[in-house]
């Protein structure tokens, strides 16, 4: 809770492995809020969130067991995106090799030497991602990764999650829009007004004939007041 605000409540799911998991709902449903609980930034009025099967804080190595991207990138202005990731990889124990692999992995080689504040928003969703990448993770949590990427570096981001998926790694993505993650998760979680909606396969959202996008507006759409 947030003062007399009920965030979230009554939500308990699972994020299975080798899977991407599409986290959805419209703005202001809870998302933001469960990705900030499961990652320890806020503690919640009642309940838990295990990662790996432990509270966040607990975890021996964090940044090398959840690479998250939940908040807008953090870096200096007036640092080079290399120099942001460096620091970073410094807190990691990532080395510089790996500095390397992730820019590659992100596609900013080019672009790696210029002041972070110079970056489009595309960019800095791309810096973000690299940082959450560093650790070379088993486990990934993004935040509306697709905002402010063009069409080409949405089919890219698709790609990479799948990819990261299929290693066997557990990647969880949240996102306000249905057409962003359909094309991309396997599983599918649908929260409105802080409470879990929909826990299945997407495959499951087509029942009776609906369309994906007739099925979330249905989970949704809150009900006529009488």
């Amino acid at each position: 809770m947030f003062g007399s605000v009920v965030a979230v409540q009554d939500l308990t799911f699972d994020v299975p492995a080798g899977q991407v998991t599409g986290f959805l709902g419209p703005n202001g449903a809870g998302k933001t809020t469960t990705l900030r609980m499961i990652l320890g930034l806020i503690q919640p009025t009642s309940g838990y969130a295990l990662v790996a099967g432990q509270p966040y804080a607990q975890l021996m190595s964090p940044r090398r067991t959840v690479g998250a991207a939940v908040e807008a990138m953090a870096a200096h202005p007036g640092r080079c995106g290399r120099d942001h990731l460096w620091a970073l990889a410094a807190a990691t124990g990532a080395s510089p090799q790996r500095v390397d692999e992730v820019v590659a992995q992100v596609d900013l080689t080019d672009v790696q030497h210029r002041r972070a504040g110079t970056y489009s928003l595309g960019m800095r969703q791309r810096l973000g991602l690299a940082a959450a990448l560093l650790g070379d993770p088993e486990i990934l949590i993004l935040d509306e990764p697709a905002n402010g990427l063009d069409p080409a570096g949405t089919v890219w981001l698709r790609s990479l999650l799948r990819d990261l998926a299929a290693q066997g790694r557990t990647v969880l993505v949240s996102s306000h829009v249905l057409s962003e993650v359909a094309q991309t998760a396997d599983h599918i979680l649908i929260v409105n007004e802080g409470r879990l909606r929909f826990d299945g396969p997407i495959g499951e959202l087509h029942s009776a004939g609906r369309s994906l996008e007739e099925a979330f507006l249905q989970l949704t759409t809150p009900a006529p007041t009488s």
